[in-house]
């Protein structure tokens, strides 16, 4: 099990990313558009360096939801490889068999 330090503060980021995720879309998109002029560009990274640098999205850890552990985790089932083998072994994963030769 991982710090529950570690987890919390893991949550605490993805809160803050989803809550903010539109507004420094919408700042970024100012800041790459050629068209618009210097000063407003500029103004509009000023305000993105305003913000939290926790509510950005690569800041968020791949965390495993059961354990907590933030390495070896498969994205697309969002638990750690050890924690799919608990659950493989213990049958709670339909279609996964444990490798014998």
């Amino acid at each position: 099990m991982a710090k529950l330090s570690a987890v919390n503060k893991n949550k605490k980021r993805i809160k803050l990313s989803d809550r903010l995720y539109k507004k420094r879309q919408a700042l970024k998109k100012i800041v790459m558009d050629k068209k618009i002029p210097l000063e407003e560009r500029f103004k509009a990274q000023q305000k993105l360096s305003k913000l939290p640098r926790n509510s950005a999205k690569t800041r968020v850890m791949n965390r495993c939801e059961i354990t907590g552990r933030p390495h070896g985790v498969y994205r697309k089932l969002k638990i750690s490889r050890i924690a799919l083998r608990q659950l493989g072994l213990q049958g709670k994963i339909p279609g996964l068999v444990k490798s014998s030769w």
